[in-house]
């Protein structure tokens, strides 16, 4: 009996062993993609299409993309599949590596035959293959190109996505794309409802489009108040965004002025010069970067990535230099005389800007951004450019430098000595000549650094400083003179109020606005936001 019951157990070993195998090779790639060989119904070949996206397995698009592309051939003898280019002699390639494996008479391959359902099912295949690649960042990508782009034909494969992604933000991109297609099916209101609640979560411009269409596309009274709702929760949060938005660029725009205005700042408050040419002084620093970039990518092009860390020292050095020569040889003989210091100043601009254009020429130069600082990415729907970004953060850490300056070396305390009362720092041993040549050449080195930081945002031309100049001395008077926390705070300010009013008033009406705005307020605090104090200033 024993020996009678052994072939039966292996006739039943086999038969559950077969099938296992069919499974098995059924869901090899490479046996999938061979089994597009031969006479096939195109449902079969359907079939085939939906079984290799189903494996997940990338290197299957190759042969997927040779079908909708007509490339997709069989040996007629054998029925082994390779990928076919030319005609005659045509060259094959192996459809999963893409190697090239010979070359054989076109007559004696047959095309796998497609139609246009066959391509949609290519189509959808390659989505589900990009939508469970590996690579985080490629299925996050596909998730955005398909919340455009999908289709209700696309649902099925958005959920087999959704059900094996493991990543929240991705499957949260996924559900909304998903959600987009169902807007655009014919499926059930439940579900158009409940699809308009994901939606009203992502709440941007693009959605509030699909859900205002549908409120103005159903009939039905539910879908059309819930569309209404959503629509409204959305215009709301983008309003919210828009605000954040032009505080942004209020503080991108104070972090220009605050640069422009904080040598002005030291200057005007220490020595009470009007110096009309401060602007000539962030113009030179600009020229400074476009020289020193020239440089680099003539003799070392490597190194341009390097070329503001370079330029910022020599920005500061050329433009103090200028400004200690200005002060030693102009400036000290007209102290007392605002007018005359006024005059000469605005002199020595135009000696200035014709310098530029005679040795760089009357034409705007083009500053590269290196590529830290090209580029943009989003908070939210708010748009966030990386040298915006990197001039907010430089004009900080020069305020903070220049703090530390003033309040913890010599120079900065015998700066404060002479800007609270002059005669009586010079009685106490202070060199009051020398800290004026000092503060004049530390202001327009710190406009210098400015120039670099503008090079990044505006045309660097003669012409530079002076889109500036009147936005400085709005900064400095506003905040108080000689105060550099005023400057801080005057800048931001004029910053946002600025960015808040150009889109009603336009951007000169809105600069004329805000210099009404500064002398209504200085006729009722005549010193700014913040007064100095000490009896030269009180005086």
């Amino acid at each position: 009996m024993t020996r009678s019951v052994r072939p039966i157990l292996a006739l039943i070993l086999a038969l559950l062993a077969f099938p296992l195998a069919a499974h098995a090779q059924a869901q090899d790639p490479a046996a999938l993609v061979q089994s597009f060989g031969g006479k096939k119904s195109f449902d079969d070949t359907e079939a085939t299409v939906k079984a290799l996206a189903a494996t997940g397995d990338p290197k299957v698009a190759r042969a997927l993309n040779a079908l909708s592309d007509g490339d997709l051939v069989y040996r007629k003898a054998d029925g082994k599949v390779f990928i076919g280019k030319g005609r005659g002699t045509m060259e094959l390639f192996d459809p999963m590596t893409g190697d090239k494996v010979g070359e054989a008479t076109s007559s004696d391959f047959a095309k796998v035959r497609v139609k246009n359902s066959i391509r949609s099912a290519v189509t959808d295949a390659l989505g589900t293959l990009t939508l469970r690649s590996p690579d985080p960042a490629k299925r996050r990508s596909a998730a955005d190109t398909l919340f455009s782009t999908v289709t209700p034909a696309q649902i099925g494969m958005l959920d087999a996505a959704i059900k094996a992604e493991t990543d929240a933000a991705i499957r949260q991109r996924l559900q909304e794309a998903r959600a987009a297609a169902v807007l655009k099916s014919d499926r059930p209101a439940a579900d158009k409802i409940a699809a308009v609640k994901t939606l009203s979560a992502k709440a941007d411009r693009e959605t509030l489009a699909m859900v205002g269409g549908l409120a103005a596309s159903s009939k039905d009274p539910a879908v059309i108040k819930a569309a209404e709702t959503a629509s409204a929760s959305i215009r709301q949060t983008i309003a919210m965004w828009d605000v954040l938005q032009n505080v942004w660029y209020g503080l991108s725009l104070g972090s220009v002025l605050l640069l422009a205005a904080i040598g002005l700042a030291i200057t005007f408050g220490v020595m009470g010069v009007i110096n009309m040419a401060h602007g000539e002084m962030v113009m030179l620093g600009a020229y400074t970067t476009f020289f020193v970039q020239e440089t680099i990518r003539h003799q070392m092009p490597g190194l341009f990535g390097w070329s503001l860390a370079i330029a910022l020292p020599l920005a500061f050095l050329v433009s103090a230099v200028v400004g200690l020569i200005m002060e030693r040889g102009i400036i000290r003989f007209l102290y007392g005389r605002p007018l005359e210091t006024l005059l000469a100043t605005f002199g020595v601009s135009l000696i200035l800007q014709q310098a530029v254009r005679t040795i760089f020429g009357p034409s705007n130069r083009q500053v590269g951004n290196p590529d830290w600082m090209s580029g943009a990415f989003d908070v939210g729907l708010m748009s966030v450019t990386w040298n915006r970004l990197w001039i907010i953060v430089f004009a900080l850490i020069v305020f903070a430098a220049l703090l530390l300056v003033l309040n913890r070396t010599p120079l900065g305390l015998q700066m404060r000595a002479v800007t609270q009362n002059r005669k009586m720092a010079a009685a106490m041993g202070i060199r009051t000549p020398w800290v004026d040549a000092m503060t004049f050449a530390l202001g327009s080195g710190i406009a210098g650094i400015a120039g670099v930081a503008l090079s990044q945002i505006d045309n660097v031309s003669p012409n530079l400083g002076q889109g500036y100049i009147i936005d400085s001395f709005m900064v400095v008077v506003f905040g108080g003179v000689g105060n550099l926390w005023g400057t801080f705070v005057g800048a931001m300010t004029l910053g946002v109020v600025n960015k808040f009013l150009e889109p009603y008033a336009g951007a000169v009406l809105g600069k004329i606005v805000v210099l009404v705005l500064i002398i209504l307020f200085i006729q009722k605090r005549p010193r700014g936001l913040f007064a100095q104090k000490g009896r030269f200033v009180d005086a």
